[in-house]
């Protein structure tokens, strides 16, 4: 089983993190920011992996460091929990229509960090959800899960479903690129010999 634990400590927040790749599709989320559970949870099903998230910060300032940093703690525990990648897609794709919004997302995992996000929200806020925290969640979770992430919001007028269509999008990409693929028989798949 790909499984890891990661428990993130610092002044400003209190992150633990337990992912298996393996999963089922369930995600228990406890992260004090209402909205952000609900895209964790679009993440946990639709990459058929299990995800348990509970984390304190200082939410009294704004969701910042908690969004952030949360990023960061599922990063560590992805990157931990895939291994040494051998057998893997190591690509993986993903367009997610909702209505009139589409999004499409397309990772490689590479053990180079970077984001490209392509994305303007009709609006500012989801409620009381600051939509610039998405950002920082993906590059927070690039960062420090060593993947090359591309995320377009191709069309969209509802912020809500722009930004649930990324989270759906990461999540079908995510467990495609982790899947076993039969023909690599266990090879790494890079002619480098790693990743």
């Amino acid at each position: 089983m790909r499984t890891a634990q990661v428990t993130r400590n610092t002044l400003e927040t209190q992150i633990s993190v337990t992912l298996n790749l393996d999963g089922s599709g369930n995600g228990r989320f406890q992260t004090g920011v209402p909205f952000l559970d609900h895209m964790l949870d679009q993440i946990a099903r639709h990459g058929v992996m299990d995800i348990e998230i509970d984390a304190a910060g200082d939410l009294h300032i704004d969701a910042h460091h908690t969004v952030e940093d949360i990023g960061i703690t599922m990063g560590q525990a992805f990157a931990k929990a895939i291994g040494d990648k051998k057998g893997v897609r190591r690509y993986g794709h993903a367009y997610v229509p909702l209505d009139e919004a589409l999004s499409r997302v397309v990772l490689d995992l590479s053990g180079r960090p970077g984001l490209e996000y392509h994305v303007k929200y009709t609006r500012a806020a989801i409620g009381a959800f600051d939509v610039d925290l998405i950002h920082e969640f993906f590059q927070g979770f690039t960062n420090h899960a060593g993947v090359t992430l591309h995320i377009d919001n191709l069309r969209g007028a509802n912020a809500h479903h722009q930004a649930e269509t990324i989270f759906k999008a990461f999540g079908r990409a995510l467990r495609m690129a982790v899947e076993a693929d039969p023909r690599m028989g266990g090879v790494m798949p890079s002619t480098k010999g790693s990743l």
